[in-house]
Order: structure tokens, then C-alpha cells, then sequence
């Protein structure tokens, strides 16, 4: 077992946290920049009124007939992350692959290991992991799927997600102890992993995780397409699907390239 590191405290998120959806990172918007986000908003409000399921920062389980599902695979999924670490030191830093993530973190203690990605070709990666494969097999309408690596102490700051239309769900691979040192903040709900057991939220919703155990914590982290009301589901998809012709998403593809092939070379 795990004991807390003298020099982390247990994080406790600042008074007066936002715990909407508001924009609030980075510089002022131009006009521009304010047309777009009034323009997500209206969208987002579509969204959450045509959902399938209620319009909520954290969601029950069983709302979702599948975790149990994957949660069956958690073993399988252990044992390859538990090779997959071995070279821990290897694997690229979140922000090495997506440009979109630098605002929040800029140091080697965000590792990732991707699974599925828009434009991003992870066949190597998915052949070292084939019961995790499996697992995310069972989950509808994945778009991104990777281990997320965070070192002790790391902190990952407040911000929100790009789109509504989209769920984010966390299994916990490993989870060192005391686990109520390493937790998820969402809107006002603060949640811990617990290994085995599955975590689903909306991640437009301003949220902020951290690691002050001095242990590794890994989840298996994995986006997916919200479940709406048809034609609305089906067009949403679409939408999504067209994220891999972004630029940012085409910079993350060749960087998780670059880094493949040297990671794979003989």
C-alpha cells in the first residue's frame, strides 16, 4: 500500500470554482472568438435537449447497460498496462500528441498510450493490448481511447471540454492508495477512482483532476458519442467523425506517428 508523500497535502479545489460550462481559460476572446463560443452554447443547449439521457456533470452507471461489460475485463486490462508501464519513461506526454491540451499542462507527468484516436494510427499500440480492445469494443461510438498516466503530485488545473456531444468514462486500472488522495473534480461533485469500477461524465462541465498519492494512477480514459434522439443521433456522429479532418487532430496524428516509429523501431 501506498502512503501519501509528506509534501502533498490532500488538493483541495479553490473557493468559488466555476462549475458550469462557462469559457474562462486563457486570454480574452476577440469578437470572433465570442461569436464561437455563442455559438457552441446554442448548440450545446440543443444537444442537452434532444439527449437520451438526462443532462446531468456525472452520471449513474446504470445508465449505461454496457460498464458492466468492461468492467469484467479490468484483470486483462491490469495485466497489459502493467507491460505498458515498463517503458513508462518512453511514452509521450499528453501534450506532446495534442496540441489542445498545453493550456493545461506542460511537463512529462501526463503520459498517454493511445488506443483510438481520430487520424491517429495506434495498430501497434492496440496489438500489445488486446483484452482492452476487446473492452472498448463493448462501448458505443468511441472516438479516443488511451491510458492516461498521471505521476504523483501532478495536478491537472480547471478547464472544460470541447463539446457536449460528447461523454468522457474513466475505468480505473490503477489506483494507489489512500485513493481519496487522487480524485476528479466535476462541476460541484467531487468523485475517486476506485480500480475495477467505471467513472462516466460530461466533460464540458469545468472540472479539474489530480494525484497527491506517491503512486502512479492510471485509468483507461475514453471519449465517446453522447446517445441523442434520432436524426439528431446520427447527425451527431457525423459531426464528430469529421473531427479527424482538424488540423489539430492532423498534428496528432503525425506526431503519435513519429513517436511510434521510434518507439517500435528494432
Amino acid at each position: 500500500m501506498n502512503e501519501p508523500h509528506p509534501s502533498m497535502p490532500p488538493y483541495t479545489p479553490a473557493p468559488g470554482y466555476e462549475t458550469g460550462r462557462a469559457h474562462r481559460l486563457g486570454t480574452r476572446p476577440n469578437a470572433f472568438g465570442r461569436l464561437a463560443i455563442q455559438a457552441q452554447t446554442l448548440l450545446e443547449t440543443v444537444i442537452a435537449k434532444v439527449s437520451r439521457i438526462r443532462d446531468t456533470p456525472v452520471y449513474d452507471n446504470a445508465d449505461f447497460a454496457w460498464t458492466p461489460k468492461v468492467e469484467a475485463y479490468w484483470p486483462g486490462i491490469r495485466s497489459e498496462l502493467e507491460s505498458v508501464l515498463r517503458e513508462r519513461s518512453r511514452l509521450p506526454s499528453f501534450h506532446e500528441i495534442v496540441d489542445e491540451v498545453r493550456t493545461i499542462t506542460a511537463d512529462d507527468q501526463w503520459k498517454t498510450y493511445w488506443l483510438v484516436g481520430p487520424g491517429l494510427d495506434t495498430r501497434e499500440n492496440a496489438q500489445r493490448c488486446p483484452q482492452t480492445m476487446q473492452a472498448l469494443a463493448e462501448i458505443p461510438g468511441v472516438i479516443n481511447a488511451f491510458f492516461s498516466i498521471l505521476a504523483p503530485g501532478k495536478i491537472v488545473p480547471a478547464h472544460r471540454g470541447a463539446y457536449n456531444g460528447i461523454l468522457r468514462y474513466h475505468l480505473g486500472v490503477l489506483v494507489p492508495e489512500p485513493r481519496w488522495m487522487a480524485g476528479i473534480r466535476i462541476a460541484d461533485r467531487i468523485c475517486n477512482w476506485a480500480e475495477g469500477e467505471s467513472l462516466i461524465f460530461d466533460d464540458s462541465y469545468n472540472h479539474e483532476a489530480w494525484n497527491c498519492t506517491a503512486g502512479w494512477r492510471v485509468v483507461l480514459f475514453v471519449d465517446f458519442v453522447r446517445p441523442l434522439k434520432q436524426p439528431f443521433h446520427a447527425m451527431n456522429r457525423v459531426f464528430v467523425s469529421a473531427g479527424a479532418l482538424l488540423p489539430l487532430m492532423r498534428r496528432a496524428g503525425t506526431r503519435h506517428r513519429n513517436w511510434q516509429r521510434k518507439f517500435y523501431r528494432k
